[in-house]
């Protein structure tokens, strides 16, 4: 971290960059503002809930700028820096599953104390979330429908729908070097191109397991056939979700293969 002497500029006129000043820390450590009192005191879990959300969305953000990272190197067929991209991607994808597990600990009567002071506010309402879907390659329409539940699309979703599919990216590049999806997998040995491949697929459990875990986390809180905040179908619509694929033709090579296989 910064020691403290680094200035921008001139060292003998500039203020000393610090700790906390170059992390905005008094700022980003007042925006958590509960709602909730209990015998006139704070909520004792509500700052807990608004950390993990606010702490998904600086993780969104970085997530998002990996993924424009990611696209430029597929546009520019460089396999080799997608790879790095994608590595810390799934690093990226680890962290935000992982910390939900802290809501693990808010029993469901705790929550049911401050959940009235949420409003309409809905973890589906993330435009930063919907974004990383976009960019990630949902096309269909449950999907859009969902998007235009809450009026017009954000410029931000609409960016990445009108980009091209980490799909599309990567059968491109595939196509720019002469191999199909299927001689990844039945070469000489495994290639930049069969990690690539391979890296993708990990992103893609990656998320699936953290909608599992968001599921279960919502099931545990406020029950299974519980209507979520902001008036969402809560977890019936995010069991839905789970099932959703932003890499079908990868895994229709592995159905192809293991099809012919068991053939012979």
């Amino acid at each position: 971290m910064t020691d403290g002497d680094h200035t921008d500029g001139d060292r003998s006129t500039a203020t000393a960059v610090t700790y906390g000043s170059y992390l905005a820390l008094d700022e980003l450590l007042s925006l958590q503002r509960p709602r909730a009192t209990v015998g006139g005191a704070e909520h004792p879990d509500e700052l807990l809930f608004i950390v993990v959300h606010q702490a998904s969305e600086l993780w969104f953000k970085v997530i998002l700028h990996e993924l424009d990272a990611l696209v430029a190197a597929f546009e520019d067929r460089s396999a080799e820096r997608a790879l790095w991209h994608l590595g810390r991607l799934n690093g990226l994808m680890r962290i935000v599953s992982g910390q939900l597990t802290a809501l693990d600990t808010l029993p469901p009567q705790r929550f049911m104390q401050f959940r009235t002071y949420l409003g309409t506010s809905s973890g589906s309402q993330s435009v930063q979330f919907r974004a990383i879907e976009a960019a990630s390659g949902l096309r269909d329409e449950h999907f859009l429908a969902a998007l235009r539940e809450h009026g017009e699309i954000p410029p931000l979703v609409a960016r990445m729908l009108d980009r091209p599919t980490l799909q599309e990216l990567f059968l491109a590049l595939l196509r720019s070097s002469a191999v199909t999806p299927e001689e990844l997998y039945l070469g000489p040995g495994p290639s930049t191109l069969f990690f690539l491949a391979e890296g993708l697929m990990e992103y893609e459990q990656q998320f699936a397991r953290w909608r599992f875990q968001h599921v279960q986390l919502v099931e545990r809180i406020i029950g299974p056939g519980t209507g979520g905040t902001g008036g969402t179908l809560g977890a019936r619509y995010l069991a839905q979700t789970v099932s959703q694929k932003f890499f079908p033709v990868l895994w229709e090579v592995r159905s192809r293969m293991y099809g012919a296989a068991s053939a012979r």
